[in-house]
């Protein structure tokens, strides 16, 4: 199995085998970086980072991965989308051996990889997909808890409208998750999205607007933040983010040993007291981001 100049658009395109070769890539790399061996596989490549939307964690992430792998990045950003991506990415695809691209536009990502001689990855096309970032959450989750499957995963927040919660949500289903979605109704999982998931991969999924319910039996609890924006009424939007926010009060009657990611930064959706309790596993989780996507890069590039 190869995943060579194969690209990362969705979590959709990757067979189960296929996420656990890079999850287990991953593994190595981190082992390696642990030993401090040197990691010279991707050497005279060049990785072309291209952002239409800014995104700190992610370009960083990948540059600093592509350069401990002994290759070189080419960044380039917009701070308004361009007319003509299938130019840019023409041009682009010239001076480099792998495209990573983050683009507002639900699809842009796909469109770049079919007009592209190079692979893409997919840093994120608006509200549509996040694969890389589903692809560490998976690798936190077998690393903390030593599997995927049969675990009860609560995914909380925005379920509508972002993209790390609907790639998530969908390599759940591959992995034989228990998934629970805790939403304010105006943000749920689309009927599409959990229909396709439940017939596909038979997996039990339940949905509440309850908080608390959903934190009872998880054994995950991954939780995103609210944006205003998605709001006509501001007001409306702050009485939905107090009431999706994870406090202590709520973890009382959490399992012991229950982890919580988010995909970072955070804002109000957990508490700050929460940082420090064994049940934070966030940052350590962001940890991660390096040794995946040093996997991703040497599988793809190599």
């Amino acid at each position: 199995m190869s995943l060579q100049n194969k690209s990362i658009i969705s979590i959709r395109d990757l067979k189960k085998e296929e996420i656990e070769l890079i999850l287990d890539k991953a593994e190595e790399m981190e082992n390696k970086l642990k030993k401090k061996e040197p990691l010279y596989s991707l050497k005279n490549k060049i990785l072309a980072s291209l952002f239409f939307e800014p995104s700190t964690k992610t370009r960083l992430s990948f540059s600093a991965a592509m350069q401990k792998l002994g290759g070189s990045v080419i960044e380039i950003e917009y701070s308004t989308t361009v007319k003509n991506l299938v130019d840019k990415i023409k041009m682009i695809e010239n001076y480099c051996d792998v495209i990573l691209l983050r683009h507002p536009r639900e699809g842009s990502a796909r469109l770049a990889a079919e007009i592209s001689k190079k692979p893409v990855i997919n840093a994120g096309d608006g509200s549509n997909q996040h694969p890389t970032q589903t692809l560490i959450d998976l690798f936190t989750i077998r690393k903390l808890k030593g599997k995927i499957e049969n675990l009860n995963v609560s995914l909380v927040g925005d379920l509508k409208y972002n993209a790390v919660m609907k790639s998530l949500f969908y390599a759940l289903g591959i992995f034989k998750a228990n998934i629970t979605l805790a939403s304010p109704p105006e943000l749920q999982m689309s009927w599409e999205n959990i229909e396709e998931v439940r017939d596909k991969f038979g997996v039990k999924i339940f949905q509440t607007n309850n908080i608390a319910s959903a934190i009872e039996e998880a054994d995950v609890l991954y939780v995103c933040g609210i944006k205003k924006e998605n709001f006509l009424d501001v007001f409306e939007a702050e009485k939905i983010q107090k009431n999706f926010r994870i406090t202590l009060d709520l973890l009382e009657n959490a399992k012991e040993d229950l982890i919580i990611l988010h995909p970072l930064p955070k804002e109000i959706e957990i508490d700050s007291k929460i940082d420090e309790t064994k049940f934070s596993k966030y940052y350590e989780q962001a940890n991660f981001g390096l040794p995946v996507r040093m996997a991703i890069l040497s599988l793809v590039c190599e």
